[in-house]
């Protein structure tokens, strides 16, 4: 799946969020190394902290269908052009990918892509 593709993907899933506290609309679309793709949207709650971020509830849905190595996170919002990750999000991506260079995260700029890898955004990330 080309990443123009993810992103088509992640513009979908922004139509489904629940954002009645930030109205700050976000989807996201993760393609695991098998190439297999997961989309999800963030979803908040009147108690801030138990706000779910697109990255992450993708991410979940990939996990559980037993895919556990991301190869590539493409996200958006109608809100914001580089919508990039939050650094939970960030931390839970390379909580699940082999290498961090290896890992991109594709951003809406406009009519172009911007591409990172996910090294690029988490310098000196750690591991347990």
């Amino acid at each position: 799946m080309t990443y123009e593709e993810l992103m088509q993907k992640a513009v979908e899933a922004s139509k489904n969020s629940y954002s009645p506290y930030s109205k700050f609309a976000v989807g996201a679309c993760v393609m695991c190394k098998d190439g297999s793709v997961y989309t999800g949207c963030n979803f908040e709650n009147s108690s801030f902290g138990m706000t779910i971020c697109a990255e992450r509830n993708a991410i979940g849905t990939a996990i559980a269908e037993g895919k556990r190595n991301i190869k590539a996170v493409a996200i958006y919002s109608p809100n914001q052009q580089n919508c990039a990750p939050c650094g939970a999000c960030r931390q839970v991506i390379h909580e699940f990918c082999d290498n961090d260079e290896d890992v991109d995260i594709i951003l809406q700029n406009g009519e172009e892509l911007k591409i990172y890898t996910l090294a690029q955004l988490l310098p000196e990330s750690f591991n347990l």
